[in-house]
């Protein structure tokens, strides 16, 4: 091999230092190949499936299982079609969020948005478990209203169930795919890990707002937990990680809702 070609003995560096590192090894931490045109193309999304799925859902409803109801009653008395139809709507995001990584990224979509499973899954479950345990002691230091625009879902064993298998397995993955794995590595390239970790959490405690009557107690504890997956995130590069530990604050949620009422049978023990 000719010492031309040897980057090594090039006569323009200087004398036994190293050639420097090719651009690839100067690549920014957090540089996701789409931007917030495309976060907001999910927003809109979303919002849009959720309006056509609700409306379709409602009317086959009203159609052949409770004709004799109004149209507006129906979801106000069967609040579990409205569970069944943000299930839908998170499968539709899911898919637009496929396309938005296969069209900007050769990468597989795990790959694209940083689904890197941790080698010791269980610490990071344990660390949703007593991020829950946690947040529940410090409730007891916050105004938290007794009637909540959530509880609504929970008036029923069908409506406990289908809440807590909704919280379980489809929340927490449409949540940390988009607030983790799309809003904030697009947040961080321009503004860094700490002001992203706060505006994506502050997003994630807004989005949970009106669930919680926009009461501040209970969306401040959101926030934190907003706070936690997202530093999770940004410190471990990895959505899985964040994922874990949402997957197990919502089932410790639901587990002590279960052992409360007794396997969801006497939910009125959750407002006594």
């Amino acid at each position: 091999m000719s010492d031309l070609h040897n980057p090594l003995l090039d006569p323009t560096l200087p004398a036994g230092l190293p050639p420097e590192n090719p651009p690839l090894a100067r690549v920014p931490a957090e540089n996701p190949l789409w931007g917030i045109v495309e976060i907001v193309g999910i927003v809109v999304v979303g919002f849009a499936a959720l309006f056509f799925l609700l409306i379709v859902v409602i009317a086959l409803a009203h159609r052949f299982l409770y004709p004799q109801e109004s149209f507006m009653q129906v979801p106000q008395d069967h609040p579990i079609l409205l569970i069944a139809t943000q299930t839908l709507d998170y499968l539709v995001v899911v898919l637009f969020m496929a396309f938005l990584v296969r069209r900007t990224s050769s990468q597989s979509f795990a790959g694209g948005i940083r689904w890197n499973w941790p080698a010791n899954p269980w610490a990071y479950l344990m660390g949703g478990v007593c991020l829950s345990l946690s947040l529940v002691f410090v409730e007891h230091f916050l105004p938290i209203p007794k009637d909540l625009p959530m509880d609504r879902f929970f008036r029923t064993p069908l409506e406990a169930w289908g809440v807590a298998v909704f919280g379980l397995f489809f929340a927490p993955l449409i949540e940390e795919l988009f607030f983790r794995g799309f809003l904030y590595p697009v947040l961080a390239r321009r503004l860094g890990m700490v002001a992203s970790i706060v505006i994506t959490a502050l997003g994630f405690g807004l989005v949970h707002a009106s669930q919680l009557g926009h009461a501040w107690g209970p969306v401040l504890i959101i926030f934190l937990v907003g706070v936690a997956l997202t530093t999770v995130r940004a410190v471990t590069k990895s959505v899985a990680t964040g994922w874990l530990m949402h997957f197990a604050y919502n089932g410790t949620i639901f587990s002590m809702m279960f052992i409360a009422t007794s396997g969801f049978r006497h939910m009125e023990r959750l407002t006594q």
